[in-house]
């Protein structure tokens, strides 16, 4: 456990989707809609008070005040489900939250890496401001961000960036990375495309001293209970950020890198 004060820790949840029978290939990924509201029903009881990851970033980086305990709610690529039910379920209990989308997923006929699933259109996009969510990109096609060349990788960034801020008609300022895959060069492209925030994945509670262009986040899976999000927003159940990458995590970067060298960009999953 890292040594980041419990009360100091601030837990970034990420969802995927909300749905009774998802593909298999999101399937681990994925809680139910009753779970969904019982995780939610968690989240309102433990007393914290949900933020966006724009308010957590202008903390970060500039010390604007948060509430005394935030919680941050983030829903990666745009399933069909986030526009519907679960906005609904969050406004319900006034939670507000960020949601990280893949344009190539949401437009019909553009390529992408992201298998096929029930997805929300990109025209739906200004809904979810309507229900109080703040909206970042998720990349274009979801690719290995942390694997692309130079030209590839501003590309991803700054079509996803553009297109939303075409959708929505105002600056979009947050980046989730696919899968978390990022790396130095990846946060400094982040930057130099015109975002202020990133966030990662990296399964450990974030803290108002982690770094802007990584956020931790927490990853929900199937297996997840309400007991595991009572322990997370009690500040426990996981380390806390910031802290370095791992040995094995370089590792598993640079054998990723050789690989997409010989099969060309592969998807973050």
């Amino acid at each position: 456990m890292s040594g980041t004060p419990v009360h100091r820790r601030i837990p970034v949840l990420l969802y995927h989707a909300v749905m009774e029978d998802p593909p298999d290939w999101i399937a681990e990924f994925t809680v139910s809609p009753r779970e969904f509201a019982s995780q939610l029903d968690a989240v309102v009881a433990s007393g914290r008070t949900a933020v966006t990851v724009g308010e957590l970033a202008a903390h970060v980086t500039a010390g604007t005040p948060l509430p005394p305990r935030p919680v941050v709610l983030t829903f990666d690529d745009g399933f069909a489900d986030l526009v519907g039910p679960t906005a609904e379920a969050l406004a319900a209990r006034k939670l507000p939250a960020t949601a990280y989308l893949t344009t190539g997923a949401l437009t019909p006929g553009r390529p992408c890496l992201l298998p096929p699933a029930p997805m929300m259109t990109l025209a739906q996009a200004p809904r979810l401001e309507q229900y109080g969510m703040e909206v970042g990109a998720h990349t274009v096609t979801h690719p290995q961000l942390d694997t692309l060349a130079p030209n590839a990788l501003r590309r991803e960034l700054g079509e996803a960036r553009s297109v939303l801020e075409d959708v929505l008609g105002h600056e979009v300022r947050h980046l989730a990375y696919p899968h978390g895959y990022n790396s130095p060069a990846v946060r400094r492209a982040a930057a130099a495309a015109g975002y202020t925030s990133a966030v990662a994945v990296r399964h450990a509670l974030s803290s108002g001293t982690d770094e802007v262009f990584r956020i931790a986040r927490l990853i929900l899976r199937r297996g997840h209970t309400v007991a595991d999000v009572e322990q997370w927003m009690e500040g426990r159940g996981a380390k806390a950020a910031p802290y370095p990458d791992s040995l094995p995590t370089v590792g598993w970067r640079m054998y990723r890198r050789a690989r997409a060298l010989l099969k060309g960009p592969e998807f973050a999953g």
